[in-house]
């Protein structure tokens, strides 16, 4: 939504996140001029204008839950809503004191969290695969949380980028599980367009937050002066926003679209495909280091990845054969 790297007492909600690989380059690009002595980004400060577009399309089905109340479904848009928000602010930070590759990585983490709030939330299977996921996947983030990360990260903002991190990811990975949740025992719609309104008014309840947050800490003021003085012009300053409304966009809808359709463990893992990317991409356009130990950290995190996805074939494998079965009775 809104993000501006600034100084740790300040308040500010931002999206970058390695379930959505564009916008941590997206983001990256805005802190290359500093100013006023500090980074400072303002990102996707008009993204709500695209979910405004969706409203129409929400809203022209006759499929808005009846069973749930206005208030029940008002306390669950804002409760996500604001969950959203407090995760912003945690990513936010965490992109801000780490370099792309080693956030990337440490977001795998998310895997894990995920698999927990889904076995307590949607009763999702616990099964040997998924704990062994998750035992590589958090191996991977220790190997990356251990070490210094260099001259581009000072030595006392590392520890707490990497806190920072950890924690957003186990809160997206809680609002995933609570979306899921929503869905099958509040909303229990059977249409799509659910998907549309939940995207729809949690990220317009976190969008205000966000401005909220953004004149509360009086930082609005720097806005004009950024516009003027960005390194790569105006033009460019509006397109990063307006691309990186649109690519959160795209991955709101899908991966909504995945939890109310399968379920939010799939929807998480789905997500991660591109997360072994992104460290090379980051390598390639933000010349980030890549040693032995990311090297090895991301061999180990696309292994945890491929016991998520073996499991889920062990699972369409079963549903195949007891389709079969029952047909041949």
């Amino acid at each position: 939504m809104v993000a501006f790297d600034l100084p740790p007492q300040s308040l500010h909600p931002s999206r970058p996140s390695s379930r959505n690989p564009p916008r941590p380059f997206l983001l990256q690009q805005w802190r290359q001029k500093p100013l006023d002595g500090h980074h400072r980004s303002i990102c996707g400060c008009s993204s709500p204008f695209p979910f405004v577009l969706l409203y129409p399309l929400a809203s022209s089905s006759s499929s808005s839950p009846a069973t749930a109340s206005l208030v029940k479904i008002a306390a669950v848009y804002i409760g996500i809503g604001l969950l959203i928000a407090g995760d912003n602010l945690m990513y936010s930070y965490g992109l801000l004191y780490l370099p792309v590759s080693t956030y990337s990585l440490v977001c795998a983490t998310q895997l894990a969290f995920n698999a927990l709030f889904a076995y307590f939330l949607n009763s999702q299977k616990f099964t040997a695969f998924i704990f062994n996921s998750i035992i590589l996947l958090t191996l991977a983030a220790t190997l990356l949380g251990v070490r210094s990360e260099g001259a581009s990260v000072s030595s006392d903002k590392y520890p707490l980028g990497f806190a920072l991190t950890i924690g957003a990811s186990a809160t997206f990975s809680l609002v995933m599980s609570l979306m899921q949740l929503s869905f099958q025992k509040v909303l229990k719609s059977e249409t799509f367009s659910v998907v549309i309104q939940m995207t729809l008014w949690t990220n317009f309840l976190a969008a205000v937050a966000s401005v909220a947050g953004l004149f509360v800490s009086g930082e609005w003021r720097g806005i004009h002066l950024e516009f003027g003085e960005f390194e790569k012009g105006k033009v460019s300053y509006v397109m990063t926003l307006v691309w990186i409304a649109i690519s959160w966009l795209l991955y709101s809808v899908g991966a909504m679209g995945l939890i109310f359709v399968v379920s939010s463990l799939f929807s998480n893992v789905i997500a991660t495909l591109a997360l072994p990317l992104v460290p090379i991409f980051a390598v390639v356009f933000f010349h980030d280091s890549m040693d032995g130990v990311k090297v090895i950290a991301l061999l180990i995190a696309i292994l945890g990845f491929a016991n998520y996805l073996y499991q889920h074939y062990l699972d369409d494998l079963k549903q195949k054969k007891s389709r079969r079965r029952r047909d041949d009775l």
